[in-house]
């Protein structure tokens, strides 16, 4: 099982199904079922169905109900480069949070085979 490391706030909206795209500067060959992981904690789940792009900062901005992210972090977040949405369905957010541990240098997924009985 994966686990997609994000940053709070956007990490609770997603699992809430507010934000259904996920900005980063790859693509990713992962399809199905993956974890939201923040600070630590399994917040919830998601189905990752497609990658759309690349897309240049001022194309994201009109999507914004999509990505939930301002034109100044978008701007900050790409350096110059084009960037990727990853597009979520089928959003759960658990009741409580599962505490997992990250691994040091893990920076996008993190592997939660071992946490797969309590999740």
């Amino acid at each position: 099982m994966r686990g997609l490391i994000v940053r709070e706030p956007y990490a609770s909206m997603i699992v809430k199904g507010l934000k259904v795209w996920e900005i980063r500067r790859r693509r990713t060959n992962v399809r199905g079922e993956i974890y939201i992981v923040s600070r630590g904690y399994v917040l919830g789940k998601v189905e990752l169905v497609d990658v759309l792009g690349p897309f240049t900062v001022e194309e994201l901005l009109n999507y914004e109900e999509k990505h939930r992210v301002s034109y100044e972090d978008l701007e900050s977040y790409a350096k110059g480069s084009k960037l990727y949405a990853w597009v979520f369905e089928r959003a759960k957010e658990f009741e409580k949070p599962l505490k997992v541990s990250i691994p040091k240098g893990a920076q996008i997924w993190v592997r939660l085979d071992k946490f797969e009985e309590q999740i």
